[in-house]
């Protein structure tokens, strides 16, 4: 039966690899292994656990704004990226007609 870990223990566990991988400079799946075997916690379980801790930590609210200042900042960049977009596919469209265009000497 899998034994259950205490969020913070998960998160010290977490901690602990990153000290090893920016301290030590070794690889992340070195510091699994020894941080796991220091715990007695597999490396997969560790590998596991950092994946989640930076999936929380992309999909968390940046600079501490509220998810509606988030949602509105979000929407506001969506419509400035289809409006270039939209500029970049006018300005294809346009040398791609000059490209097409027959030269005259």
């Amino acid at each position: 039966m899998p034994r259950k870990y205490s969020a913070e223990f998960k998160e010290k566990a977490v901690h602990q690899v990153l000290e090893m991988v920016r301290l030590e400079s070794c690889s992340r799946q070195r510091a699994y292994e020894a941080v796991g075997e220091l715990l007695g916690v597999s490396h997969h379980t560790l590998r596991a656990w950092y994946r989640d801790s930076v999936a929380h930590e992309q999909a968390a609210p940046t600079d501490g704004e509220t998810m509606e200042e988030e949602l509105k900042r979000l929407r506001r960049e969506n419509r400035e990226l289809k409006r270039a977009n939209g500029i970049l596919k006018t300005a294809s469209a346009f040398f791609a007609a000059e490209l097409d265009r027959p030269t005259t000497r």
